[in-house]
């Protein structure tokens, strides 16, 4: 049975993200339209993440392929929007292919010509986001910037596969200011990729900021915010 304590905190929490969300956007100049709240749901359980939708939530994010297949039969989905925007390895590709609405992470050739393969296959297209190293970390995924174009540019000769932008996790900061220089960067590099026209990319999303640090990411002009231990608590990793 769900903890209705924990099920109060939820909901409060996610109209609480949803408010400083609206506002951080009209701070910044923005139509808080412009920006969507993602509820990430790593390790949470499904009365919970169900509780978010009833809410209102249209949009939810998961790390891992097994999990999400695993607790799918137990959402509430219908009219939900599903991306995956943990690390993908290239054999569970097929796997999730289908069963999501978008891939934020695909960080190379090699797993892009794998999801185009299976969407092929299943006659369907993919939308995907690019996911960018901004800060340069060996211990985090995702492509230079300087070889993003490149990526873009080979992306785009795939089938089955429909990129609609970029995702970005950068380093963990001391402060804001030093958050919004990698989120400003980031932003800077989506502009310039919109600006190449490179045909069958449309540079639509920018998926950046979390739950510590996703106000200076909307001032920074992300349009996804990707939100987990601020709704639903700190995490119980399994």
């Amino acid at each position: 049975m769900p903890d209705e304590k924990k099920l109060r905190a939820v909901k409060d929490n996610y109209f609480h993200v949803l408010e400083k969300m609206k506002t951080a956007a009209v701070k910044s100049g923005r139509n808080e339209a412009d920006v969507r709240l993602m509820c990430v749901t790593k390790t949470v359980e499904p009365e919970y993440i169900n509780a978010v939708i009833d809410s209102g939530a249209d949009l939810i994010g998961e790390n891992r392929v097994q999990e999400y297949l695993g607790k799918m039969e137990f959402l509430k989905l219908g009219g939900i929007e599903k991306h995956l925007i943990g690390h993908l390895q290239t054999n569970k590709a097929a796997k999730i292919t289908g069963q999501v609405d978008m891939i934020e992470s695909v960080a190379s050739l090699k797993l892009a010509r794998e999801i185009s393969k299976a969407s092929v296959s299943k006659g369907i297209v993919t939308r995907c986001l690019v996911e960018v190293n901004i800060g340069r970390e060996e211990s985090k995924s995702g492509v230079l910037p300087e070889q993003l174009e490149e990526l873009l540019c080979e992306m785009s000769n795939l089938g089955g596969i429909a990129v609609k932008g970029l995702m970005a996790i950068p380093p963990i900061c001391e402060n804001e200011k030093e958050q919004r220089q990698y989120f400003s960067a980031m932003y800077k590099t989506f502009i310039d990729m919109g600006s190449k026209n490179i045909d069958n990319i449309d540079m639509a999303v920018l998926s950046m900021g979390m739950s510590g640090d996703y106000e200076a990411a909307i001032s920074e002009g992300s349009n996804i915010i990707r939100v987990g231990s601020a709704i639903f608590g700190e995490r119980k990793y399994f």
